[in-house]
């Protein structure tokens, strides 16, 4: 079954073009059926770019998903088209009154700045407080898992001696809960980051269950013991060329930055990256639409209890 995506949404050409099954709004109204009504606060500057790799991983599940898109009124945005934003972005005002089965919050390339001191904090806080009453599972990604396990758990992050960039194996530590399943053993995941939540933490917390590590990059899937709030601190929805491009950025800028590690054959940045984290990826929004959103969702959405 397909994302159902505004018909001018730039991603549903792209996605087309790749034989990702989409549907535009004109056709998904003549279906007969109660869609997954899916929020995603887009955080990264890149607006476009993210959306499309987020639609993407979304779109290899058997259920329709019905996606809505909504940005910060507290932060300017400068990196994507004001004609985008204003065609294809809500504002919380505007759906603070609605109900959703799934949101996602992305990250954010800000982790060296302190949670209070980022402009839109206070708005992010009130998203995140509104989400328990009315989304039935919240999918926290990278930073916007650090910001989530902060304001949920009390959880800091804190700096890395240098940044975790490049794709990790990780190894799965609780096989049975169903967002891990079908998961090998070990498989590999992408991050991208300068901070992180201590692994010793989390599994200290009475609220929280870590479901997934890496030996190099340390927690990676945590789980909320109620099972409404997931959080993922790597990037599992990154196109194959997303680090190559973040490290010749950085390159052209004249910075200091390592290779990704274990992402360019031989470690030789002028050579095609081989992509060892697709399955994982697609398998780990499947599952989490499926077993929760999908089977814990009402048919009639409504005030959740939080």
């Amino acid at each position: 079954m397909p994302v159902n995506i505004n018909d001018a949404l730039p991603a549903k050409a792209l996605l087309e073009a790749e034989n990702v099954f989409v549907m535009g709004e004109s056709r998904a109204v003549t279906q007969d059926i109660r869609p997954l009504k899916i929020l995603i606060l887009n955080l990264m500057p890149l607006k476009i770019v993210a959306e499309t790799q987020l639609l993407r991983v979304l779109s290899n599940s058997p259920l329709q998903v019905e996606i809505e898109l909504m940005m910060t009124n507290s932060h300017l945005h400068r990196n994507t088209p004001q004609e985008h934003l204003l065609t294809f972005y809500h504002t919380f005002e505007e759906v603070e009154s609605l109900y959703f089965d799934g949101m996602i919050i992305t990250g954010a390339p800000i982790e060296l700045i302190d949670f209070t001191e980022v402009n839109y904090w206070e708005e992010l806080c009130s998203i995140m407080e509104w989400s328990k009453k009315h989304v039935t599972s919240t999918l926290h990604i990278c930073w916007g898992a650090q910001a989530g396990l902060y304001y949920h758990f009390g959880l800091k992050k804190y700096e890395l001696p240098k940044k975790m960039f490049g794709v990790f194996r990780h190894d799965v530590l609780l096989p049975k809960e169903p967002l891990l399943r079908g998961f090998d053993d070990s498989f590999f995941a992408p991050h991208s980051r300068y901070t992180e939540v201590r692994e010793d933490e989390v599994i200290k917390h009475p609220g929280l269950l870590l479901l997934s590590r890496s030996p190099e990059a340390g927690a990676y899937l945590i789980m909320s013991e109620d099972r409404r709030q997931v959080f993922v601190t790597g990037h599992p929805e990154y196109d194959p060329n997303t680090l190559g491009e973040e490290y010749w950025r950085d390159i052209n800028k004249g910075l200091e930055i390592a290779v990704p590690e274990h992402y360019y054959p031989d470690n030789d940045p002028k050579a095609n990256p081989l992509v060892t984290w697709r399955g994982h990826a697609h398998l780990l929004y499947s599952n989490w639409l499926n077993y929760y959103v999908y089977q814990s969702t009402p048919y009639t959405l409504g005030e959740i209890d939080g």
